[in-house]
């Protein structure tokens, strides 16, 4: 039995203004089968993804989450195991007051 693996990518949407989004970043979006996105990410960054994308919102606001940050992580591996190309975008840099470490491992 072959074991199917596809690829995640953690982009940060960066401030706000989609025009300071990385060239990588906006690559990343137009490949993906799935984006899974959150709140402070703009949502303009959307428009450059493909027809048939699925966009998951796991956005949290203050006292109201979409998700658990463990159900965020389960979500990611298990669209990745189905060999999906996978967009984590997060608001900002998903270092900094973030979960990128998290969810990069």
């Amino acid at each position: 039995m072959e074991v199917k693996k596809g690829i995640v990518y953690l982009v940060g949407a960066g401030p706000g203004d989609p025009g300071l989004l990385t060239i990588k970043g906006k690559q990343c979006i137009e490949k993906a089968d799935v984006i899974v996105y959150d709140h402070l990410a703009n949502k303009v960054l959307l428009t450059y993804a493909k027809n048939d994308v699925e966009l998951i919102y796991v956005g949290k606001k203050a006292g109201t989450h979409t998700m658990s940050q463990k159900d965020i992580n389960r979500l990611i591996c298990e669209k990745a195991s189905k060999d999906l190309c996978v967009t984590r975008l997060k608001g900002g840099d998903p270092y900094i007051f973030g979960r990128g470490g998290e969810e990069a491992r």
